[in-house]
């Protein structure tokens, strides 16, 4: 039987990692690889695409709670993380999130190829050395984060491809405006807390919610629009273009609702619809694929 010391030691890296964060990321990657597959393909190449992006990927979540521990440690979401909670030492997260970094780009070179491997290193670059100092510089900083956010499926299709054509950069589009209400609804309920932190987000100041809610309805629509591009480059059949419409619609919906009452529950339940609303779009994008 694992005792309580080992739980506990799995639970933290498994919170240094983002492990549900992490979990999504993988499931775009998956979706990406499986668009830009043929008919028939060697499901362990489907694994060598996953396995090295969860490195990656959970090499960057631990080095931007290394990055972030004193902050961290003033926001109530957050102060419980390993690090600032005092289970991990700073040395050890940094080495762990340098390793698992590292490791993802080389297996992803070594198993998959070089494009893919080189955008795993982008996605970390970027989300350590990009988004992670400038939120505390800047409002831009979640319309940088949403890139190295929409970059996993890229990396799946470039896997299996090689290359990056209409169809990668169709699901790379979806992601990065899907990212939008998420984060606007999720900063706009903590704004509190990244303020107490230094960090600069739309909502920082933001006290009515008009601003957050106004920009998530924006981006709701306008990805309910490019959400129609996997269609009309010949990846899916019209199925998808009908249940990409009602998915979409169902989020401008929630999205208004936020705009309409301003609460943190609005709030919150936007931030759920969009965690319903990815998997749900994936799992279309899968079936009706041509």
């Amino acid at each position: 039987m694992p005792n309580a010391s080992t739980n506990g030691w799995v639970s933290d890296f498994a919170e240094l990692v983002k492990a549900q964060l992490t979990l999504l990321v993988l499931v775009t990657t998956a979706v990406g690889f499986y668009m830009g597959a043929p008919p028939r393909f060697a499901p362990l190449a489907l694994f060598h695409a996953v396995f090295g992006t969860a490195l990656a990927a959970g090499g960057a979540a631990a080095l931007n709670q290394w990055w972030e521990c004193r902050l961290d440690a003033l926001m109530s979401r957050t102060k419980s993380r390993p690090i600032p909670g005092g289970r991990m030492s700073p040395a050890l997260a940094l080495s762990l999130g340098g390793f698992l970094s590292l490791a993802g780009v080389i297996y992803l070179a070594r198993a998959c190829n070089s494009l893919s491997a080189t955008l795993a290193a982008v996605t970390v670059l970027l989300y350590v050395l990009g988004y992670t100092p400038l939120k505390r510089i800047s409002t831009t900083n979640t319309l940088i984060g949403a890139i190295p956010g929409a970059i996993p499926p890229l990396i799946g299709w470039a896997a299996v491809r090689g290359e990056l054509g209409p169809g990668a950069w169709s699901l790379f589009i979806i992601m990065f405006f899907w990212q939008m209400p998420h984060f606007f609804a999720l900063a706009w309920k903590y704004r509190a807390d990244y303020k107490r932190a230094g960090f600069r987000m739309i909502s920082s100041d933001d006290e009515s919610g008009a601003r957050s809610s106004s920009q998530s309805v924006l981006f709701c629509m306008l990805l309910l629009i490019v959400s129609g591009f996997p269609f009309y480059v010949h990846l899916t059949s019209a199925a998808y273009l009908f249940c990409a419409v009602a998915l979409g619609s169902g989020f401008i919906v929630m999205a208004m609702r936020f705009h309409r009452e301003k609460t943190p529950k609005s709030a919150q339940d936007l931030f759920l619809t969009s965690i319903i609303y990815l998997p749900l779009l994936m799992a279309v994008l899968v079936f009706t694929k041509v």
